[in-house]
């Protein structure tokens, strides 16, 4: 690595093993959320999509996994984090459709993109108590980009009829849902319930770029049985690399 101290790091395998992940040890790691994300979004063989926030770039290998053809790019502030995705897309022989680069959501310029997927900072930082963990806390609590910045920056970088995907926490849906409807149309929600009867945790919400207004709420996905295994539903996403569709 780059920095004086060596990034400790762990190897886990998701998608039922299709992917190993090389991840910071401590702080934060990759959980269900970005696989989760990256089921949803539709890309096809010879799109191009973006990763906001990429991470180790769990969710962007994952849609180039699932997708033959596609190519991901992805963007990260933290050049550590950024080190460890290229890596992971060379041990999974993903380097020639998935790439990886120092970047800010702040200074995005131009619609190069068939499909955006952000999975942001869930917390804002008036409200939030920031960890000592770097790492953790730029992934957890919104630094100089908000809410609002990460969704302008994906609707500038989408195209015109392209995909905008965001996962985020339930209780900033409406927060979410009026910053996509600045630009984008076809807005379609999803909770994501931790077992049936509990209320969300997560939201997915995607939209189009240019799309006729119009929001409308999808079925749930509950990702947990009663007895705490996955579902069948989350377990076809999770294990075995399944689209999810957002469409009605």
């Amino acid at each position: 690595m780059s920095s004086e101290q060596p990034l400790p790091i762990s190897l886990d395998q998701i998608l039922g093993g299709r992917l190993t992940l090389a991840q910071p040890r401590d702080g934060y790691r990759a959980a269900i959320d970005p696989v989760l994300l990256a089921a949803a979004v539709p890309a096809a063989a010879g799109e191009r999509v973006l990763d906001l926030g990429c991470g180790v770039g769990t969710a962007g290998l994952c849609v180039v996994r699932r997708v033959e053809g596609c190519h991901v790019m992805g963007i990260d502030v933290q050049p550590a984090l950024i080190e460890l995705a290229q890596r992971n897309a060379r041990d999974n022989a993903l380097a020639d459709r998935a790439t990886f680069h120092v970047g800010d959501v702040l200074h995005l310029t131009e619609p190069a993109f068939d499909h955006v997927l952000a999975n942001p900072p869930y917390l804002e930082r008036a409200r939030a108590s920031v960890s000592p963990n770097p790492i953790k806390a730029l992934a957890n609590v919104e630094g100089d980009a908000m809410l609002k910045d990460w969704v302008v920056a994906a609707s500038t970088a989408v195209k015109p009829g392209g995909s905008i995907t965001f996962i985020h926490r339930a209780d900033r849906a409406e927060e979410l849902r009026a910053e996509m409807g600045r630009g984008l149309g076809r807005l379609h929600l999803r909770p994501l319930l931790p077992k049936e009867g509990m209320p969300a945790k997560r939201i997915l919400l995607q939209g189009i770029r240019g799309a006729p207004a119009g929001f409308e709420i999808l079925p749930p996905l509950v990702l947990h049985e009663a007895s705490g295994g996955f579902t069948e539903a989350a377990e076809a996403i999770l294990r075995r690399a399944a689209a999810f569709s957002m469409m009605p």
